[in-house]
């Protein structure tokens, strides 16, 4: 188990508990009541830690190391019922944005989402969950499908933006992007998106256009990471605390200002913490948002998803 710098109270309490085990295994000592003791501080240790997370140790928990991933999610959601796709049919298989059918029940589903690495070499090989235009235009390219076959899209948004490559900006990354923008708009088909953990900039948005929008609770939605904001403000990436907090970028801040639509809650201590709990309340949150979409028609699911959308943001004319 691997541990944030603001959890670490917790880890010498857990070792504590540890050792107190160990203790009364090997001797005949009676270590009940001290146990207890430290299962109670670790409890409140818990309770006081993740009830009062600032925005950047929110950040943090996005990008730890065991939290579940896209496959991780389909993969509990559908068990052997999905079926990757591959390819956008004119460059390449974008490794880094995964999609394919697959079922939660009876209601197939299209399933599209940036996937990162484990470790150093399925992190280089997923291209650290950053997307090239083909990429987008493959996951266009699945989401028309769907639209052919009357089959609902779900997608999970787990980015730290898209690629800022020479390459990818020369295969027409931005325009890849901004048409996904305008293809999801007027989709013939539901989309329920997911930010699942981090949500920057244009590279969230190539697949974050849905008639409902959910954050994790855990989770990050904003135009530039902390890191690169400090960076550009303050020359320095040692601001990124104030810069996330500036940011709004949290599921809270999301809900304050009508970018999403509802909270997914976490266990205690993060997604990665209790997986199945996670699955199971992320199922739990498409299926509610499938029932009361599938109940649209095709003019009315469009003209609400375009009013959602116009009516993010102040403007005057």
């Amino acid at each position: 188990m691997e541990y944030l710098d603001f959890e670490m109270p917790i880890k010498e309490l857990q070792d504590q508990l540890a050792k107190c085990q160990i203790i009364g295994e090997e001797s005949e000592v009676d270590v009940t009541e001290t146990c207890k003791k430290i299962e109670k501080k670790l409890a409140k240790a818990k309770k006081d830690i993740y009830k009062n997370l600032t925005a950047w140790q929110r950040v943090q928990l996005s990008r730890h190391p065991n939290r579940p991933y896209t496959l991780d999610y389909i993969k509990a959601l559908c068990g052997d019922t999905f079926m990757e796709l591959h390819g956008d049919r004119s460059v390449k298989d974008d490794k880094a944005m995964i999609g394919g059918l697959g079922k939660i029940g009876d209601q197939s589903f299209m399933f599209i989402g940036q996937q990162k690495g484990y470790n150093t070499k399925t992190r280089q090989y997923r291209n650290f969950g950053m997307a090239n235009p083909e990429g987008y235009r493959k996951a266009l390219r699945l989401m028309r499908m769907a639209e052919k076959f009357g089959i609902p899209v779900v997608t999970f948004v787990d980015t730290p933006g898209a690629y800022p490559g020479l390459e990818a900006e020369e295969r027409g990354q931005g325009e890849a992007i901004a048409r996904n923008i305008f293809e999801m708009t007027c989709l013939k088909t539901p989309i329920i998106t997911i930010i699942i953990g981090e949500g920057a900039s244009g590279g969230a948005l190539g697949i974050g256009v849905g008639d409902r929008v959910y954050m994790l609770e855990n989770s990050w939605y904003s135009v530039i990471s902390p890191e690169n904001c400090s960076t550009i403000l303050w020359r320095s990436w040692e601001q990124k605390e104030k810069a996330a907090e500036a940011l709004k970028l949290t599921a809270k801040d999301g809900m304050k200002l009508n970018i999403v639509d509802d909270i997914i809650k976490e266990p205690l201590g993060g997604a990665h913490s209790d997986r199945p709990a996670t699955f199971e309340a992320v199922k739990e949150q498409i299926l509610k948002a499938y029932n009361e979409l599938n109940e649209l028609k095709e003019a009315d699911l469009i003209a609400q998803r375009m009013e959602k959308y116009e009516n993010i943001g102040v403007f005057k004319e």
